[in-house]
């Protein structure tokens, strides 16, 4: 109709172009309720953590070491020590001796389910709500829900050396405008290229960029059912902002010995797991809405896919430890705790049994594995759910991914149920049709 009545020249082109123009898709929007978190920083441990090893002991499992279950599998016990935690009490062993030391700040969530014991399907599941089809990722949803308050950075930062299982399908937006989908970062001298701006000056280059988009905003005008030209245009916007505000953030030349020494990050590296919490912190404080950290990828002889070895877990461990407690330290002395959701997770746990029984590796279980929660919103110093005495089942309070992903959202004071995106004739969610809030995680 407005081609239509432009066309008999019954509206003034100015007036077409506003009706015509998107609005910005980034903007920052308000939550449907108060909420206690304003960001989110999400350590995504790839190839399944086991939870009879880390968060969830299980003193039956190591007495009964050995024995056989009637399904003919063979008991395995964990070879590690555990130890109460904090003034809280919580149970952690010692393949986390760093992230031990905050137990007072954790909520561990011991009764996690995924519905898929493949690592494709479970690694999409805990990231997209579904297990079986591409969906947009929780931090797409974030973004879309909520906008971003930086317009020169991306709101949803992915910190990846490498592809998890599902590739980049972990943080795609999938049906969503593609300007919420992830921007993948890999750690190394250049985490972005091309940051260097090739225009004599800012404002020469910002002349050419407006140009630019005028050109583009009159082609969109007559291709306004293309969201990923809408996507691309925005793109353009995006990285000129990078260009000013990014390599400031890469910048830890600035940053204290001492906080070097916290995440265990010697001065001068742009690589490891300690260089990816030292970032998220900085992206974080500058008004990044979702960062996700990666911790490796799908090569099942560098991840947490213990089939042949439990005691693979401890090198995997010893480099994440210590820069997550100083995430959570830093986050914490600078007040930034209070606004900030911390999220560890993985795909799914571990079997507490082998099918020989003198296997020293455990197999995929989704059945029940370990999370847990820390900073705003969030109950500190506590444990929710249980396992059964082996870990093979969930005994009390299970928590479903769609239930964790409610969860997520509630504390961002975004209702699930109400965060939708229509799409091939339905209204779509993260959570599908299903999810709770756990309200016994909440502070």
């Amino acid at each position: 109709m407005l081609h239509s009545l432009a066309g008999g020249s019954l509206l003034m082109p100015g007036m077409v172009s506003t009706l015509l123009a998107d609005d910005n898709p980034m903007a920052p929007r308000q939550p449907n309720f108060p909420a206690k978190a304003k960001r989110v920083i999400f350590l995504s441990m790839t190839g399944g953590v086991s939870q009879v090893d880390s968060f969830d002991p299980k003193p039956k499992l190591t007495a009964d070491h050995g024995h056989q279950l009637p399904n003919k599998k063979y008991l395995v016990g964990s070879p590690f020590e555990w130890k109460p935690r904090g003034q809280c009490g919580t149970e952690i062993s010692e393949l986390f001796p760093n992230v031990a030391t905050c137990a007072d700040d954790l909520c561990v969530i011991r009764s996690m389910k995924n519905d898929d014991n493949d690592h494709f399907g479970a690694t999409l599941g805990i990231h997209t709500g579904s297990v079986m089809f591409s969906r947009p990722s929780i931090g797409s949803w974030v973004s879309y829900g909520l906008g971003t308050v930086n317009q020169n950075l991306p709101s949803f930062v992915v910190l990846a050396p490498e592809l998890p299982y599902a590739g980049g399908q972990v943080f795609g937006a999938d049906f969503l405008p593609g300007a919420h989908q992830g921007t993948r970062i890999v750690p190394g001298a250049e985490p972005i290229p091309n940051m260097t701006r090739r225009s004599e000056s800012t404002g020469m280059q910002r002349g050419e960029l407006d140009l630019l988009a005028e050109f583009n905003r009159r082609h969109l005008a007559g291709r306004p059912s293309d969201p990923s030209l809408a996507a691309r245009m925005k793109s353009l916007e995006t990285a000129f902002g990078m260009q000013q505000e990014a390599p400031e953030v890469f910048d830890l030349s600035k940053e204290s010995d001492a906080t070097h020494k916290l995440y265990g990050l010697e001065r001068g590296s742009t690589q490891g797991f300690a260089w990816q919490c030292m970032i998220a912190r900085r992206l974080a404080e500058r008004g990044v809405r979702f960062v996700e950290l990666i911790d490796s990828g799908s090569d099942l002889n560098k991840n947490w896919d213990a089939h042949f070895d439990i005691q693979t877990h401890v090198g995997l461990a010893r480099n994440v430890d210590r820069p997550i407690a100083g995430l959570l330290k830093d986050l914490k002395s600078r007040g930034m705790m209070d606004d900030t959701l911390v999220i560890w997770a993985t795909e799914f746990g571990r079997t507490p049994f082998h099918e020989k029984p003198d296997g020293k590796g455990r197999e995929h279980h989704s059945k029940v594995f370990c999370a847990w929660l820390a900073g705003a919103g969030v109950k500190p110093g506590i444990t929710w759910g249980e396992s059964d005495e082996y870990g093979i089942e969930v005994a009390k309070d299970q928590m479903h991914f769609h239930d964790f992903h409610a969860t997520i959202l509630n504390l961002l004071g975004i209702d699930h149920t109400k965060l939708t995106y229509r799409y091939a004739g339905r209204d779509f969610r993260l959570t599908d049709v299903a999810g709770n809030v756990v309200k016994g995680v909440l502070a």
